[in-house]
């Protein structure tokens, strides 16, 4: 049924589709209730519509029918058909609860969205809806299951959206949604998830890909369902029922490949893929036996899953072979069981029949979900929060050991530390050295799969700050902020009662006639709880000392101008006593962007992602240097990020329009006249060049070569027409704008 707008009787068809599709899954079942949600909402909604033009309904009638795909139970079906009625129209929890149980009610608030709700932000929005969303998760699986469902219908309509909207929507998609849904195992629902945010995020990039995969698209199937006759029939002559599927990878899995690797579609030896399908694990391996023995398999593409299965619960075995006339292909061995779980996951094991609300207590795909509510409990900052729960969903795994063989399951790139984080955290903290393999191993060592470590400890060591910048996992992050930030703390608290002390000597005022209520008083104004937290504030520099006297000793303390109101200073480390603490005037720095509520400090791009207009940007304050603003996607952010007292709100300035210089580098095919197609397309965008240089890429063996150029845009919407533009130059491999990660 088309996208276009549908009249009365088409929704009641639509709803009717639905309802004989949920009879052929459960025959038995009274759908009365699946009945009494619709025609609720369908009233409720009655007059709105969507963007596209259609009634309303049509969303949650659609939601549905992802669900019932899916084969999930009638609450989650229920939920399906009413989750915008609390946010949308005027029902109320009551009204849920009393028409259709708690369950539905529980379910259908759990994944309600919180616009109502006034934050001050986008990010402290995101935020807040999501750690709801994760609360609710771990008392009832079916809200993240439902609330999927919403997200892959709205990515499938996304396109009657603003331009603007369509692009936020499908970066948190990316960000956040398809890597749950892949934590969840529903491999189907990432995988569009992904390709949709894909098409909306880079239309060029998609639109070429998908031209240059569809081109050989014939090509490729002629090939796979040769090959799927020809391993049918080596299953067949070992006696090992199974079937056999050829598909080609999904275009946005291919384009990171492509972008990672810097290759051509020609060169990616996974774009091929079989998947066979059989009846026992013994046959899983038999299978792989007649594979390797056939073709030659690719060394280190071997991967055991069934042995080993992922975190989220996903078994294959993975294999890269060469195929006929040189062309590699994957192929993916699994049962019946293991094929179900991969691409439905979570929602494949839910026997909502037998009254389950959630995951049994064995179940690992929600474990995660449970730490990372502990840890949302201790965050008070949306960023910091944002960060982990990204951090965590975008974790690889690598398999390690205790030298008792305990499996340590890490996120790529893990160090030792990590690895000690996750044993205990006293270990963590304590940690002073690592042997791996039997080697002693310095801490910021990346951990491969088959590691087998043993963490040295020595009692009283503390972490150090420089680990934060080596650590992958959220759970070694969060305890090393938490040690580094009670130690600064106890430090500040000390400087600041020195430095209150020493001014006070310096003025002549007497603490000795200072009674506590008065400190305490003083302490609530400056809106801290009290006079130790004032101690601590002074000690990390957010206000002087003077500013203090006056207010406790006003006849005392002469009075002075009062400064501008200042932002936090740097918690990199406390103040030395008597050092000035509020803000100062430190130059015109750069006048495209100004702090809100302070404009007498001095802002500056920063050199490792130098932001244009346009995109989101975050300060940071530096001691003595002023506010760095990095760009919300620098890889920088993150690790400068991890206490909220050195962020601070910056802004594009409205007048300002100089352009700012952006260096992008270029992989390319080395061949002559690529130079002159690049600067040409700079000459027509009236950007000038600040530098090229083009050399032969010394990391690759075949023809091909590096150019750096460093540009002058106006704005972000310049800056990628002219990637685009770059993009679509024959022999143009990737693009990469400048972000140092150091």
């Amino acid at each position: 049924m088309s996208i276009a707008a549908l009249d009365p009787p088409q929704v009641e068809e639509l709803y009717r589709t639905l309802e004989e599709k949920v009879r052929a899954l459960r025959p038995k079942e009274d759908l009365s209730a699946l009945d009494r949600a619709y025609r609720y909402a369908l009233s409720l909604h009655e007059g709105q519509k969507r963007r596209s033009g259609e009634p309303y309904i049509t969303h949650p009638l659609r939601v549905a029918h992802i669900l019932a795909d899916m084969q999930m139970d009638l609450v989650c079906l229920q939920t399906g058909l009413l989750h915008d009625v609390l946010e949308d129209t005027s029902a109320r929890m009551e009204d849920l609860r009393e028409r259709f149980g708690e369950d539905v009610a529980r379910c259908v608030d759990g994944v309600t969205k919180l616009s109502k709700i006034s934050f001050a932000n986008r990010e402290d929005r995101q935020a807040e809806s999501l750690r709801k969303m994760l609360l609710a998760m771990t008392s009832d699986i079916r809200v993240i299951i439902v609330k999927l469902a919403d997200r892959l219908h709205n990515m499938r309509t996304i396109t009657a959206l603003p331009r603007e909207r369509q692009e936020a929507i499908a970066q948190e998609t990316i960000d956040i949604y398809a890597p749950i849904a892949h934590r969840l195992g529903m491999g189907k629902v990432r995988g569009e998830l992904e390709d949709l945010a894909f098409q909306t995020l880079q239309p060029e990039a998609a639109a070429d890909l998908m031209r240059e995969i569809d081109h050989k698209r014939a090509q490729y199937e002629e090939l796979l369902h040769k090959l799927q006759l020809q391993i049918e029939e080596k299953l067949q002559h070992e006696d090992i029922p199974a079937q056999v599927q050829g598909r080609v990878k999904r275009a946005y899995s291919v384009y990171l490949k492509l972008k990672r690797q810097r290759i051509t579609l020609d060169q990616v030896y996974d774009v091929l893929a079989v998947r066979i399908v059989t009846d026992s694990v013994k046959n899983c391996y038999a299978a792989l036996g007649v594979i390797h023995n056939e073709w030659h398999p690719i060394p280190g593409r071997i991967k055991d899953f069934i042995a080993m299965p992922r975190p989220n619960l996903y078994q294959s075995l993975h294999t890269s072979v060469i195929g006929p006339d040189g062309v590699t292909f994957e192929v993916q061995i699994r049962t019946d069981e293991m094929h179900r779980i991969a691409e439905e996951g979570i929602a494949a094991h839910w026997k909502y029949k037998e009254g389950s609300k959630g995951p049994g207590g064995e179940d690992q795909r929600i474990a995660w979900l449970r730490q990372l509510v502990e840890w949302q409990r201790d965050m008070a900052d949306s960023g910091d929060f944002l960060s982990t729960l990204k951090v965590d969903l975008y974790s690889e795994e690598v398999y390690t050991f205790t030298p008792r063989g305990r499996v340590i399951v890490l996120p790529r790139e893990a160090t030792p530390i990590d690895f000690a984080y996750a044993i205990h955290s006293d270990v963590g903290n304590t940690c002073v050295g690592a042997r791996v393999n039997g080697s002693i191993k310095p801490l910021k060592t990346t951990l491969k799969n088959g590691d087998v470590v043993e963490i040295l400890t020595q009692a009283n060591h503390q972490p150090s700050r420089d680990w934060l910048a080596v650590v992958k996992t959220s759970r070694a992050r969060n305890k090393i902020r938490h040690i580094i930030n009670t130690v600064e703390r106890a430090k500040a608290v000390e400087i600041g009662q020195k430095s209150l002390e020493k001014e006070a000597r310096r003025m002549g005022v007497s603490l000795g006639r200072v009674s506590t209520d008065d400190l305490a008083s003083v302490a609530s104004e400056y809106g801290v709880g009290k006079t130790e937290d004032l101690y601590a504030a002074l000690g990390f520099g957010k206000f002087s000392a003077r500013q203090v006297l006056q207010k406790v000793a006003p006849d005392e303390v002469e009075n002075e101008p009062p400064p501008a109101p200042p932002p936090p200073v740097s918690r990199q480390g406390p103040l030395a006593p008597g050092s000035q603490g509020h803000g100062s005037p430190l130059g015109d720095g750069d006048l495209t962007i100004h702090v809100k509520g302070a404009d007498d400090v001095l802002v500056y791009r920063a050199k490792c992602c130098n932001p244009v207009r346009g995109e989101q940007i975050v300060g940071y304050i530096t001691r003595g240097k002023g506010v760095a603003v990095h760009s919300a996607q620098c890889p920088n952010v993150q690790k400068l990020m991890y206490e909220s007292e050195r962020k601070i709100t910056v802004e594009w300035a409205r007048t300002a329009s100089d352009p700012l210089p952006v260096k992008v580098i270029i992989y390319t095919d080395d061949r002559p006249g690529i130079l002159h197609q690049l600067t040409s397309i700079l000459s027509s965008e009236s950007s000038n060049i600040r530098t090229l240089e083009a050399r032969a890429d010394e990391n690759r063996t075949d023809e091909s070569a590096v150019i750096d150029i460093t540009m002058d845009v106006r704005d972000k919407k310049q800056l990628e027409r002219v990637i685009n533009a770059f993009r679509r130059i024959p022999g143009v491999r990737d693009i990469e704008r400048m972000q140092s990660s150091s």
